[in-house]
């Protein structure tokens, strides 16, 4: 079923509409929540969330890319869950470590008033995301975005593992001189 259908289907408020997007997508969002959780019953139960989550949301809105739209939410879904079962005890792991490397690029503590320079701050990324190779980019966002492991990411491009951190080593020093240009205090 086309993702507009799909769409189309949870406007009408008809309950295919979960089964639609179940079918065609639980696949990619369950690897997306894995990547993070790392545990197959948090991921279960993200996936839950996120159904629910898309239900209550469209409508009112309504989403461009399907794909895109489900991503960011269970991403979103899976980081908070992953901070909450992490917040007494900071451990290893993935996650934390992609977000640790990304600390000194992007400036954290985003507080609600400050919705709107968050706001900038993504349009900002894109724009610096625009500027790199495709094979980088991808690299970037399989690493940052989909929290993938070095090691998978080498996998998937036939490079040393070496190679793929220097990619991404390049890609924050690169990130964090463009942020300064744009006027971010880092």
């Amino acid at each position: 079923m086309e993702d507009s259908q799909i769409i189309a289907l949870f406007q009408q408020r008809k309950e295919e509409a979960i089964a639609s997007v179940k079918e065609k997508y639980s696949a990619y969002c369950a690897q997306i929540a894995g990547n993070i959780l790392g545990n197959s019953e948090d991921t279960e139960e993200v996936l839950n969330d996120l159904w629910f989550r898309v239900w209550n949301t469209i409508p009112p809105q309504e989403p461009y890319a399907l794909r895109s739209f489900l991503a960011k939410i269970v991403r979103n879904l899976a980081l908070d869950r992953y901070r909450a079962e992490t917040s007494e005890k900071r451990g290893g792991g993935r996650v934390h470590t992609a977000l640790e490397e990304l600390e000194t690029c992007v400036p954290g503590g985003l507080a609600p008033e400050k919705a709107l320079d968050a706001k900038q701050l993504q349009l900002d990324i894109g724009r610096f995301l625009a500027t790199l190779s495709a094979r980088d980019r991808s690299i970037f966002l399989r690493r940052y975005f989909y929290m993938e492991s070095t090691w998978e990411i080498s996998e998937k491009y036939g490079l040393r593992e070496n190679a793929v951190l220097t990619v991404l080593s390049r890609a924050r020093k690169k990130l964090k001189v463009y942020l300064r240009k744009e006027g971010y205090g880092l």
